[in-house]
């Protein structure tokens, strides 16, 4: 008898979280390890987020809520969407998940039929990819480029969409590069998305990380006709520095909505009561930490680009947003040293083997970038403390110098 289902056949487990698990198993068996991997904010939930949570329990608000969210929580969402983006939703429009990773895959469970396609330009969050594939969707990869600063063309989306396009995916600020769409760009997109009528899932959980003054905006911003086509995903994780309480939401059109409330029905129901509490007190109550934790990774950005970029055979674009940088390693792969790394090993993709190399012999912890669909790059998360991130480039530096040698 066959005892695994074949669809597991199509997917791997998560290489950010293998990684991160690794670099934390690393150091409780004492190594002094650097990790760059985990996509996770340093700071503290906010006091009064979980003060929150605390009130809720001495409330008594330990019990099932509906299957999409409390009502007090949907109508906060209600209110972030207008206040932040201008969007109007009502109830039964927003749907809240364990997650933004649950609402993402609800989502495309929801909308995909086998052999439907998904565009997804590369580089791309891990799981995009996965999620589709278990769907039984067809992920379509279409790569940009560094000199692009890694952002879909309309000619490139027009040439990707087929009959069988049914979503696209859009991920502004991106994980893994950090590059944002300016509302110009998104103009010209939403042309093809309307000439096509196809589908967006926006991907907005790194909404409120951005720098330099950067405005952001999504396709459902720019029209009535665009925003019937786009279904928002977005999160308290990354803005609030709440990723273990697990809440994510999404907004679209009802009938999606509807069909996402079923799906979620027959596996986790509602997410933590709890969480929700603290989720509705992060969206309505001072926003004043999320600026300053912007501030902060603004700051560490400007340090971790300035120091890769002092690399010889590194090269790093200047991000928008977000909290990761995704640097170039085309000039550290040409020196003898990596070449011969190379030819001792039966690993083919190079940006695996330079990053276990980095970690084995350096200690530092970073996402291969073939995991997001590049291989010519790495992720680092700069999610961490300014003399980690020194420490951390400093060992960098001296691995690709040692190559050089």
């Amino acid at each position: 008898m066959e005892w695994n289902a074949r669809r597991l056949e199509v997917v791997e487990p998560s290489p950010t979280l293998a990684i991160s698990a690794k670099a934390a198993e690393l150091k409780k068996k004492g190594e002094d390890i650097v990790s760059f991997g985990a996509g996770e904010p340093d700071f503290e939930t906010p006091a009064h987020i979980k003060e929150a949570a605390k009130k809720a329990i001495d409330k008594g608000m330990t019990r099932y809520t509906a299957v999409s969210g409390t009502v007090e929580l949907r109508d906060a969402i209600i209110t972030k969407f207008k206040r932040d983006n201008g969007l109007e939703y009502s109830r039964n429009q927003i749907i809240v998940g364990t997650g933004g990773k649950q609402v993402i895959y609800n989502f495309f469970l929801a909308t995909l039929n086998p052999g439907d396609e998904v565009v997804i330009p590369a580089p791309y969050w891990v799981s995009y990819a996965d999620i589709v594939r278990l769907a039984e969707g067809k992920p379509v990869i279409v790569p940009t480029t560094k000199a692009d600063n890694f952002r879909i063309s309309p000619a490139q989306l027009e040439k990707a969409i087929t009959p069988k396009t049914k979503v696209v995916v859009l991920n502004s600020p991106s994980n893994p590069t950090g590059s944002a769409y300016s509302r110009k760009e998104l103009e010209a997109i939403g042309e093809v998305i309307l000439k096509h009528r196809v589908m967006v899932l926006s991907d907005d959980i790194y909404e409120s990380i951005v720098f330099d003054g950067f405005q952001f905006s999504n396709l459902a911003m720019l029209s009535p006709e665009l925003k019937e086509l786009t279904f928002v995903a977005n999160g308290v994780s990354k803005a609030y520095s709440m990723t273990g309480w697990r809440i994510g939401y999404g907004a679209g059109p009802l009938h999606i909505i509807q069909n996402m409330d079923t799906i979620q029905s027959q596996s986790t129901s509602n997410p933590s009561s709890i969480s929700q509490a603290a989720a509705e007190a992060a969206l309505t109550g001072d926003q004043a930490c999320v600026a300053e934790m912007a501030k902060a990774f603004q700051k560490r950005r400007d340090l971790i680009v300035g120091l890769l970029n002092e690399i010889p055979g590194v090269e790093v674009n200047v991000p928008q947003g977000a909290f990761y940088v995704f640097p170039y390693l085309t000039g550290a792969y040409e020196t003898d040293g990596f070449k011969k790394l190379q030819a001792a090993s039966s690993e083919t993709s190079k940006s695996k083997l330079f990053c276990a190399h980095l970690l084995d012999k350096y200690k530092v912890a970073a996402v291969p970038g073939i995991a997001f669909g590049d291989d010519n790059a790495l992720r680092l998360s700069y999610a961490m403390g300014e003399e980690d991130i020194k420490k951390g480039v400093a060992r960098i530096s001296e691995m690709v110098k040692d190559f050089s040698r």
